[in-house]
């Protein structure tokens, strides 16, 4: 018996092509330098087609940040490192696996939101808003590992797991602007890898001095680990 052919995904509307062509030309050349008239072009869609579907280039950048979001959790959310069963190797899997994504050249592993928020956060109070959404956001995300890896680690300091995330954020949005400006990943790596010994030293004392366990090693049973939380 012939098997039924597998339905096909709907091709991309017009607003769809334009919000794809957003993500690339905004992070190549910034939200300025880029036209209305590139984005239909990169697109392959009529000025007509982009005024039927927003009233502006900032209500497309507005729309593009929201669907920024949705593509990063996309991302995010199957990554390997929420396997691991310490919440700290969760929070250091994480900085493993942005540097995992430093490939191609830099526009393509830039952040959208951090690339447009420099331009128009004195001037475009919207795009801004929609760009602290964006990046608050995704640093919302790590906030349960940190908070979980304090608790199980005894770390009480006067920082909380909210600002440790958004530190993670700080680092990272520079070490995209660092590499712009020498044109490769390089110094973004080495930067993302001084941010990692900076949590473990943030742990250290919990850790009992020892270096942490992360990568396919990490997602093996832990008994240490069950006995400390059953304490």
């Amino acid at each position: 018996m012939r098997e039924k052919s597998q339905p096909q995904r709907p091709r991309p509307g017009a607003r769809e092509k334009l919000l794809d062509a957003s993500f690339v030309l905004i992070r190549e050349q910034g939200y300025s330098a880029t036209s209305v008239d590139e984005l239909c072009a990169q697109a392959g869609v009529t000025k007509g087609a982009f005024f039927h579907h927003f009233q502006s280039k900032d209500a497309l950048a507005v729309a593009a940040l929201d669907r920024w979001s949705e593509v990063s959790t996309a991302l995010f959310q199957p990554a390997p490192y929420h396997k691991h069963r310490d919440p700290l190797d969760r929070v250091l899997g994480y900085l493993d696996f942005r540097k995992a994504l430093l490939r191609e050249g830099v526009a393509q592993f830039s952040c959208l939101a951090g690339t447009m928020v420099q331009e128009a956060y004195g001037t475009h109070a919207g795009i801004r808003e929609a760009c602290d959404a964006c990046i608050s956001g995704h640093a919302a995300t790590l906030e349960a590992d940190i908070a979980e890896a304090m608790k199980l680690y005894d770390v009480r300091a006067r920082w909380s797991a909210q600002s440790l995330a958004l530190h993670f954020q700080a680092v990272l949005q520079g070490a995209f602007i660092l590499a712009k400006a020498k044109g490769g990943p390089e110094v973004a790596a080495a930067s993302i890898d001084h941010l990692r010994r900076y949590i473990e030293l943030l742990f250290k004392a919990g850790t009992g001095g020892k270096r942490r366990l992360t990568g396919p090693q990490g997602l093996r049973a832990d008994t240490s680990l069950d006995s400390r939380q059953r304490r």
